[in-house]
């Protein structure tokens, strides 16, 4: 018999549009497709709902991004195992247990058109019923002992007490009822033996606090005390015990720090350079000292930023042959470095483009920077004699401007080539000697030579070439130093009167 317009219509589009395959079947496929069709045509389950249209077609699945669409998830949990395409045919076999419908003469059978299980309408996932009410006459419905254990097993995985979750269909029983029980004794049980332990131990510690002896003096009065040190035959004081609490002093550990410095200048060399470098002369090397110090003036750098950098001038020209062009770079760059070790807010790369007349680039400033790194090996705690001064001075408790006067001295001594080859320790020492001797304060006494470590046959020579530097004929293209100690700030110490004649 031919099939009706409303199975051939549904027949062609086939849930998914693809036109049946015909003349493929066999006599059981014949028997469950008869089955499905009725189904199809006069049973419907009104519990399934109708595709929305704006959602993705069954062939397609939709990723989840992180934390994106969280209703892509709720789609694979409750409904992911129905539309799965790949396994329609297993699933349609076990969805459909809806009762067989007895044939009518209105319905026709199709022999020779097959139908793909996609046509049939699966079913919703069938959740445990809903327990009615009971009444008195009416006896309790059974409960399949799977479904009980399964509502068992979620009541526990969302707490440990299965008594505060209660389903309606179930009772709590008696064995849960003991767990909780003992869990709860169990609680109680820790908590009690933890106080137990937490009295014990502070009776203990009581007890120790009780036995254990007072100490007589505490670790800060221990540190606060001042040593008692055997000073040699003629110091006259011990500076550090004096300012043993003072911690801008660091008396704890002045002498060994300055110690560690006098070790460290050997580390340092710089030796007769000059005959090496062939486009240089000691006039240059003295015109850049007295532009270093104008700069330093100018940018109202530190003292020990200077005497830095001009080291670093020295040891670098003591290692690489320089050309006249490029003096100066090395002197800015120099400064750059030390200004960076040594201020707190060193210069811009600019500033000292901007000092050099635009003579530089940006790129040669820079890369004339880390080739004196490199010779220096990246080692700035040079021991610098303006450091050595300054401690020397105030262990002789010498006045300011005495002080001044020796500062001039040193940094007068800079633009002197012949110099170059002593230690900074003994530059300072004989520095403060001869700022001595003009201020007509005596000579070196034993305290001096006691924190120095130093002896006037150690620096005479030295304190003679510094005095000779010192009666040159001045000259006008080097008078910054000189201009820069005339002020009324440095005490005029530049006008002092010069000794002819040294009483060492």
């Amino acid at each position: 018999m031919a099939p009706t317009k409303v199975l051939n219509n549904q027949n062609k589009q086939n849930g998914n549009g693809i036109v049946p395959q015909k003349r493929i079947t066999t006599r059981s496929h014949n028997a469950l497709l008869n089955q499905a069709t009725k189904q199809a045509v006069l049973t419907k389950d009104p519990r399934i709902k109708r595709k929305a249209d704006a959602s993705p077609p069954k062939e397609k699945t939709t990723k989840r991004s992180a934390l994106g669409n969280i209703t892509n998830a709720i789609g694979k949990t409750l409904g992911g195992q129905l539309h799965d395409n790949k396994k329609g045919v297993k699933k349609a076999s076990q969805i459909t247990h809806v009762k067989p419908v007895p044939q009518t003469n209105t319905v026709r059978t199709l022999d020779k058109i097959v139908i793909k299980p996609e046509a049939v309408l699966p079913g919703k996932l069938r959740l445990a019923p809903r327990a009615k009410p009971v009444k008195k006459d009416e006896e309790k419905p059974e409960i399949s002992s799977k479904i009980v254990n399964l509502r068992r097993s979620l009541d526990l995985e969302k707490s440990e007490d299965s008594s505060l979750y209660v389903s309606a269909l179930e009772e709590v029983p008696e064995d849960s009822a003991k767990k909780s029980t003992k869990l709860s004794d169990k609680v109680t049980e820790k908590s009690d033996v933890s106080k137990e332990k937490n009295e014990k131990d502070t009776e203990e510690t009581f007890k120790l606090a009780e036995t254990s002896p007072e100490p007589t003096s505490s670790i800060a009065a221990r540190l606060d005390a001042v040593p008692d040190r055997e000073l040699p035959s003629g110091v006259q004081w011990d500076f550090d015990a004096e300012n043993w609490s003072d911690p801008y002093q660091v008396s704890q550990y002045a002498m060994e720090i300055f110690n560690y410095l006098k070790s460290r200048e050997s580390l340092f060399p710089i030796g007769d350079y000059m005959e090496r470098q062939v486009c240089l002369s000691r006039w240059m090397r003295s015109l850049l000292v007295d532009w270093m110090v104008e700069v330093q003036e100018s940018f109202e750098l530190n003292h020990e930023t200077l005497y830095l950098a001009v080291k670093l001038v020295d040891l670098y020209l003591t290692k690489v042959t320089v050309g006249k062009e490029t003096l100066q770079l090395l002197g800015a760059a120099s400064l750059f470095i030390a200004s960076k070790f040594d201020e707190r807010i060193p210069p811009m790369v600019e500033d000292f483009l901007y000092i050099c007349d635009g003579a530089y680039t940006r790129r040669e400033l820079i890369r004339m920077e880390m080739n004196v790194l490199k010779i220096v090996d990246f080692d700035l705690g040079i021991p610098l004699s303006y450091r050595f001064l300054r401690r020397y001075a105030r262990c002789a408790k010498v006045s300011m401007p005495t002080l001044t006067l020796a500062r001039y001295i040193l940094e007068y001594s800079l633009m002197d080539y012949s110099t170059i080859m002593f230690s900074d320790s003994k530059m300072a020492a004989a520095a403060l000697l001869l700022a001595l001797q003009m201020k007509d304060l005596g000579g070196w006494t034993s305290t001096l030579e006691y924190y120095t470590g130093f002896t006037v046959d150690d620096i005479r020579d030295i304190v003679n070439v510094l005095n000779q530097g010192l009666h040159r004929k001045h000259k006008d293209a080097l008078a910054t130093v000189r201009n820069k100690y005339s002020h009324k700030i440095f005490f005029e110490v530049a006008k002092v009167p010069l000794k002819e004649v040294l009483d060492i």
